[in-house]
């Protein structure tokens, strides 16, 4: 049977819960569990697939084409393990497969209630990995903060698992804030203190205090939180500002945080972790012989986050290649043919971001066009891919206002088109071409040289596609199509003859770089931006 870990968090939103689950499923993983990790999400929206990158970060997308929440993607890139469906439920989901299963008459005529109709799906669900028999441990993220009215349905369905589990077979832990007044010249417990007050009157007595702080807690300030919150005195961790989120796993071992949880679920700590490989990302990572200024050309370049998964694959890039990659964020919008040579002169590479909408295309066509005449490293994804096609079409071929069908329904060269499937679809939601496919890639090509072989298999999110109709043009003028989806003949990665490093794809390669498996693409990408910086 499995066993259960709930993270629960307080005080304030993004102290890193999702951060602390990731580092503690990574040691738990280096002692031979077998550990998932999902994440419960409060709001009421089905999946984050039509939230604003400026709202909730990027969207991350699973193998089975699941739109998630990004912290997913923290789990795959700590356990390269891959995730689904099932790790990721909002909500807006738990309430939308209750109301239907009342409409189709599944509770006999009884008054449908949060208690104990949406509690008992949200147990049904935080229970359906651990149920498969493939995991010994599974770790549940609980979004939002104690107190917050939408995250109380998920507080009272995990006191209620946790009195049906019993005690040995899960536990809570609460990662909370210890903030230094700077005045006082002291840290201060008392957020703490009301923090687990407020779940104890949820009836949920934690476990373990996660406790994030920019300076060390001593004994006298572990004491008073064991004393006041508890908890055993060895069960208060500190978790300090690390340099970068890949430190959090070695400072939950010096804290031994995942020898208190299996301790408390009763099971063995006899077999050490094994953290040899991770070390030695570490080390390359943090002991770089090389730099290199990427420059990343998008919509969403204020908020970071909206590009969380490109810039982490950045960094397992890098380590790979010894080299630090310093990404510099440019807005789309900010670039045209005028001040492009000025905006891009100090890059070694460029990547123009995937996206949606028009806003700021122009400004990757200019920065596009500037990279491919200058030679100098360029790197596609999704929306980048298909400014690459429209930047050739107009400027190479001379097929004049060739654009994307999604950014002008009229435009006489529709290089990009709408996707067949897509042509019926009235909802937004879920309804894009997502998750994994085939590609199939030419021998000989820019990508065979990256891959290494011909049959590869990559995450999609998009509904807009390379126009067939004029592939045999791109072809003869020198975009070759070195990608294809073996299914459909959809164009998946183009990539240009006479050009040291001129690659983009229709796919989103990050969403499945880790640190065990950094992406080859991103690596070939980062060793073709150190070369041209040398050269």
């Amino acid at each position: 049977m499995s066993k259960y870990i709930f993270v629960t968090g307080g005080v304030t939103s993004s102290l890193g819960k999702g951060i602390v689950a990731a580092s503690l499923a990574k040691l738990l993983q280096a002692r031979g569990f077998k550990v998932t990790i999902q994440k419960f999400d409060p709001y009421i929206n089905i999946d984050p697939g039509t939230l604003n990158p400026y709202e909730h970060g990027e969207c991350y997308v699973t193998e089975d084409g699941a739109e998630t929440d990004l912290d997913l993607g923290h789990y795959e890139r700590f356990l390269n393990v891959a995730t689904s469906q099932a790790n990721n439920v909002t909500t807006g989901r738990i309430y939308q497969h209750v109301i239907e299963q009342e409409r189709a008459g599944a509770y006999l005529g009884k008054t449908v209630q949060v208690v104990p109709h949406i509690t008992d799906e949200i147990k049904r669900r935080m229970q359906l990995l651990g149920q498969t028999g493939e995991y010994d441990i599974v770790i549940t993220e609980l979004g939002g903060t104690v107190g917050d009215i939408e995250s109380l349905p998920f507080i009272e369905a995990v006191r209620q698992l946790r009195w049906e589990l019993g005690n040995s077979d899960s536990l809570v832990i609460h990662l909370t804030l210890v903030p230094y007044l700077a005045a006082a010249g002291e840290l201060k417990t008392k957020p703490t203190q009301h923090s687990v007050k407020t779940l104890l009157e949820y009836g949920i007595q934690p476990d373990i205090l996660v406790c994030r702080t920019e300076h060390k807690l001593n004994q006298d300030i572990r004491k008073k939180l064991a004393q006041f919150c508890n908890v055993n005195i060895n069960a208060v961790v500190e978790s300090i500002d690390a340099p970068t989120i890949y430190d959090v796993p070695l400072n939950m071992l010096r804290e031994q945080l995942d020898k208190t949880a299996l301790t408390k679920l009763k099971l063995s700590t006899k077999q050490e972790p094994d953290l040899e490989s991770w070390k030695a990302f570490l080390g390359k990572l943090k002991n770089p012989t090389n730099e290199v200024q990427i420059g990343l050309v998008g919509k969403y370049v204020e908020l970071p986050d909206a590009y969380k998964s490109i810039t982490e694959a950045f960094i397992h890039a890098g380590a790979i290649n010894e080299t630090k990659v310093k990404v510099k964020y440019i807005a789309a919008e900010s670039v045209n043919n005028e001040n492009v040579q000025e905006k891009l002169k100090d890059l070694h590479g460029v990547l123009v971001a995937p996206g949606f909408g028009e806003r700021g295309l122009e400004g990757k066509l200019a920065a596009i066009q500037y990279v491919r005449e200058n030679k100098i490293p360029f790197f596609g994804i999704c929306l980048g891919m298909q400014c690459s096609v429209i930047e050739f079409g107009r400027n190479v071929l001379g097929l004049k206002g060739a654009n994307s069908f999604e950014m002008d329904e009229k435009t006489a060269h529709p290089v990009i088109n709408l996707m067949e499937e897509q042509k019926t679809i009235k909802n937004m939601g879920g309804t894009m071409r997502l998750g994994a496919y085939d590609c199939e890639i030419k021998k000989g090509s820019k990508a065979f040289g990256v891959y290494g072989k011909s049959k590869i298999s990559e995450r999609h999110r998009h509904r807009y596609e390379f126009n067939n109709a004029y592939l045999k043009q791109y072809e003869e003028a020198g975009m070759v199509a070195s990608g294809i989806n073996p299914k459909t003949g959809l164009v998946e990665i183009v990539e240009l003859k006479n050009h040291p490093f001129f690659v983009a794809g229709q796919f989103h390669p990050e969403l499945k770089s880790t640190v065990a498996n950094p992406h080859p693409l991103f690596v070939s990408f980062v060793a073709a931006s150190l070369a041209n910086k040398k050269g």
